[in-house]
């Protein structure tokens, strides 16, 4: 039987503004996207569908970020001024946690001393194609309605790669038999602990036992969760930040699969917490702050560009004339199907510090796009490596540093000089 369908009456839609660069999504990457490059003197505007910048960092409640000890420029200012904020708590490791409400006020300030003219609940919803295959506005839905944004340049940065799909970019998705994809996380706000009591559950960044001692508190509570290594985080104070569960087999591309998953995920939260405020002692005036506005998603779109990153990448320890970002975080796949286990492992293989070069970075089959974050073009291994949000970041950074040289300039990104974005980064890094 055939689906009903509506017909919908042609309409003209305004074009808003013009700019030199519009950024797709306002998360980790497309945040440090559209501050390189305002900051690189384009015309900037971010477009992004939440209620504040920071995507997974902030209404993801993330609270944890990874593979950022080596990234310099906008990725060592965030953290100073996180510090200088006291709103970040090092780990043993190089990987620390944040407070998500004071990194939305950092970011928003940081894209407003940029000059960057930022949208929220704005979301993408099509894209307009001249005939010669040059993207040439990104269309959007908000309470204003249909709109449409003009630009020399475009940066997609939703994560899902919705700009570059809707643009008609191709892509790849899960892994590349079965399409399985890891599964989703939603991040929990937790207080009413105390550090000190529960330090021995409490990630410190190098030390793997504090989640199985959580489980072990879990199990004994009835709460067997669908993520076999949860994970606590200290934030500041009383405040924790709790990663307790997997949604298997739902993809980021449906709105029903995604919807459900998040109504699953937060029932099973709160009675995971139900369970431990149980067992009394130090867990007896455990609550949940908060959940999440947005489950976290790994894995979306791999928009196909102009270079793949791939397993052998990892494998061999690449170095590119172009490289923008030097991975060192190893694979990390959380497990695409339950049956095969509920935690995460590297599917017995091994990686090497790596780049990931520009052009992994620009759309192939459309020009006047380049990606930034998880839905660069890469294989599954190696997305599972990249994918973190330390790297998001310095990709993002590339992106929009890229993107301002090339619309002053009024060149294609696969036609700019290597040298030109090495200084213009190096600029990036000396504003710290």
């Amino acid at each position: 039987m055939s689906q009903a369908v509506y017909e919908e009456p042609s309409q003209q839609i305004p074009i808003l503004v013009t700019a030199d660069v519009v950024v797709c999504g306002g998360g980790p990457a497309g945040v440090a996207a559209a501050i390189a490059s305002a900051r690189g003197g384009a015309r900037t505007v971010l477009l992004e569908n939440q209620g504040c910048l920071g995507g997974i960092w902030t209404s993801g409640l993330l609270s944890w970020i990874i593979d950022a000890g080596n990234k310099k420029g906008l990725m060592r200012e965030i953290v100073a001024r996180l510090d200088r904020r006291k709103a970040r708590i090092a780990s043993s490791g190089e990987d620390f946690t944040y407070d998500p409400e004071e990194m939305k006020l950092l970011l928003e300030e940081m894209c407003e001393e940029a000059g960057v003219t930022v949208m929220l609940h704005t979301r993408v919803v099509h894209a307009a194609v001249e005939g010669a295959g040059r993207l040439t506005l990104a269309i959007t839905e908000s309470k204003s309605g249909r709109q449409a944004w003009a630009a020399s340049l475009f940066i997609d940065a939703t994560g899902d790669g919705d700009l570059a799909a809707r643009a008609g970019c191709r892509f790849d998705l899960g892994r590349p038999r079965s399409g399985e994809t890891q599964p989703m996380s939603l991040m929990a706000l937790v207080a009413g602990i105390n550090p000190d009591e529960v330090a021995v559950y409490t990630m410190d960044g190098v030390n793997e036992t504090p989640k199985a001692r959580l489980l072990e508190r879990m199990e004994q509570a009835g709460q067997t969760p669908s993520y076999a290594a949860p994970s606590l985080f200290h934030i500041r104070d009383g405040l924790f930040a709790l990663m307790a569960n997997h949604e298997y087999g739902a993809s980021a591309l449906q709105a029903s699969q995604v919807t459900q998953a998040t109504l699953h995920a937060r029932k099973e939260l709160h009675r995971i917490i139900d369970g431990l405020r149980s067992l009394g002692g130090e867990w007896a005036n455990i609550r949940i702050v908060s959940t999440a506005n947005h489950i976290g998603v790994r894995e979306g779109r791999r928009i196909h560009g102009r270079y793949t990153v791939s397993e052998q990448d990892l494998q061999a320890g690449i170095w590119h004339e172009d490289a923008v970002c030097r991975v060192r975080y190893g694979i990390d796949i959380h497990s695409t199907n339950p049956d095969q286990g509920k935690g995460f492992g590297d599917d017995g293989k091994r990686s090497l510090p790596y780049d990931i070069p520009l052009r992994a970075l620009i759309a192939a089959d459309v020009d006047g796009l380049l990606m930034a974050g998880r839905c660069i073009s890469g294989d599954f291994i190696a997305h599972s490596s990249y994918r973190v949000t330390g790297n998001a970041v310095a990709m993002g950074q590339a992106a929009g540093a890229a993107a301002a040289i090339a619309a002053i300039a009024n060149v294609l990104p696969q036609h700019l000089n290597g040298a030109d974005i090495a200084q213009a980064l190096q600029r990036l890094e000396e504003t710290n």
